[in-house]
């Protein structure tokens, strides 16, 4: 165990990883975490009361009390030059090969993700920050399986996404208790690139996930001033854009972009992830049930709502409006099934173009082209901010009307299936895996795990065949589908991998009495 004067490191600290935990870098830490522990614990108690306030019967609308800032006119910061065309961004983890490969794969934007397409081991965490650093001074390359990688003359922004407020960093303790993942996340990456950055004439770019509401955007304005007031970073050099992911805050957009004006340049519409809120946040409610994820799409009326007025309230404020991602992946091995997959991303992209946002996301390098073309068709500047989608009127029905659709047992046990191959992973390291010709990540394994205990809780009559979901029939169809996968990875693998104690942690997840608010807190205490 290293200790720093106020922060004890409890992970090992391998070859270096001293380069990253220095004793300048922990005494920012520390100062982060003494400023702001307390009042991340606080928000976190915040959004449980107001749990139990929507399980009593309280419905999200919009705030009474900043009508204000809704209707005065004000903008936000200028958005730098480095950051005024987003129109393709590639989001994958810190890994070194991955690094590489987004940064040359001539998307506009590497967001470098230490949240859900991360896995976060001691050592992915801090690896992570090394391969960041290395990309910053250009130093980066890799050579493995007889390929040689190095950045190339032109690479995408890099922005940064850390980890959500509720995720802890049990690595690092400061007075016996765990620094919140975050602002791990965020300050290591600044004290070690902001000067770099500035002399490369960029800077620290991070996007923010998971918020629920201004208040916590407020507490990143806060940490931004405070860590420009300690000299880490010169004033005005960071700029954030923030994921609108739950459903609370979509109703909220308007005052999270208030709260951050000094530093927000985009908002982003995190498709999966506010999925999985809505379950989460009426998971008591038999009337909020989904249908199978396949038909949650970005076509539903709930899901377009947000989709549109996010992209009305990022021009309206001069800031971007960033589409998400699609889940399907190339499939190498299938021609037909190749062009099928693709079909359906040029189709997703598409609609996004044509609503007006700014910028897509991509998971693979090889849809970056694709992606490129079809929103450098339909938007030939850098952006389209000047549609300013007037005549759009978003209310909170419009954003609270649940999908009609089947729920059906082959979605049972796809739901299944991705949970325990997603948490089976998770546990050996890897937070983000194609299945199916989709990329799977902590938020669509979050909506499976949610479905399964929102379908479980409210079963009469829910399969399309008018039968129940019982706890009898999720568990033999968990034994079906655990011994399926068996047969699919072969006994060796089966034995070596973490999937019995997925399958155990979905059943106490979909049959325990009390939703968890997120299974990666659940499961964190399991990894390394």
């Amino acid at each position: 165990m290293k200790k720093n004067k106020s922060i004890d490191v409890i992970g090992p600290v391998q070859e270096g990883f001293d380069h990253i935990l220095t004793e300048d870098a922990l005494t920012f830490l520390a100062a982060l975490a003494r400023q702001f522990r307390s009042q991340v614990e606080a928000l976190l108690d915040a959004r449980d009361m107001r749990q139990e306030r929507i399980d009593a019967g309280e419905r999200p609308d919009f705030l009474e009390a900043s009508r204000e800032i809704r209707n005065g006119d004000w903008t936000a910061c200028k958005i730098p030059t480095d950051l005024r065309d987003r129109r393709v961004e590639i989001i994958g983890p810190t890994d070194r090969k991955m690094t590489i490969k987004a940064l040359n794969s001539g998307a506009k934007v590497f967001v470098a993700d230490f949240e859900d397409s991360l896995s976060p081991s001691w050592e992915n965490i801090v690896r992570g920050q090394i391969n960041l650093r290395d990309a910053v001074d250009r130093s980066i390359s890799l050579d493995t399986n007889g390929k040689h990688y190095e950045l190339q003359d032109e690479t995408a922004t890099l922005i940064v996404r850390p980890r959500g407020w509720h995720l802890p960093e049990k690595n690092l303790l400061m007075e016996g208790f765990p620094i919140p993942g975050a602002l791990v996340d965020f300050g290591l990456y600044l004290f070690h690139n902001a000067s770099e950055l500035d002399d490369r004439g960029a800077g620290p770019y991070f996007y923010l996930p998971k918020l629920e509401g201004h208040e916590e955007a407020r507490l990143w304005a806060n940490v931004f001033r405070f860590a420009e007031q300690s000299g880490v970073v010169i004033r005005d050099r960071i700029r954030v854009t923030v994921l609108i992911e739950t459903i609370l805050a979509a109703f909220e957009m308007e005052e999270i972009l208030y709260e951050l004006r000094d530093y927000v340049v985009g908002l982003n519409c995190g498709r999966w992830n506010y999925i999985f809120s809505f379950v989460k946040k009426f998971h008591s409610f038999p009337e909020f049930v989904l249908p199978d994820r396949a038909e949650v799409t970005m076509t539903t009326h709930f899901l377009r709502s947000c989709s549109q007025l996010t992209i009305k309230t990022c021009h309206r404020r001069r800031v971007y409006a960033i589409g998400g991602i699609a889940a399907q992946t190339p499939v190498c091995d299938d021609p037909d099934e190749n062009q099928r997959a693709l079909a359906r991303i040029r189709v997703d992209k598409e609609r996004e173009a044509d609503r007006g946002y700014d910028g897509t996301w991509v998971a693979d390098p090889e849809l970056v082209p694709i992606a490129m073309e079809i929103f450098g068709r339909a938007m030939p500047g850098n952006n389209q901010i000047d549609q300013l989608c007037e005549d759009v009127e978003i209310t909170a029905d419009d954003l609270l009307q649940v999908p009609r659709g089947k729920i059906t047992e082959e979605g049972v046990r796809e739901n299944i299936r991705v949970a325990i191959q997603y948490m089976a992973a998770w546990l050996d390291g890897n937070g983000c895996i194609p299945m199916n010709d989709m990329m799977e990540d902590a938020a669509t394994a979050e909506i499976s795990r949610a479905q399964l205990w929102q379908w479980t809780r409210h079963a009469t009559g829910i399969l399309d065949e008018g039968s129940n979901i019982s706890p009898a029939l999720f568990r033999r169809l968990l034994g079906e589908e655990v011994e399926s996968i068996r047969s699919d990875v072969g006994n060796t693998n089966f034995d070596r991998g973490h999937y019995r104690q997925a399958a155990k942690y979905l059943d106490t997840l979909t049959l325990d009495s009390d939703f968890e608010p997120f299974l990666t807190t659940v499961v964190y205490d399991d990894l390394d």
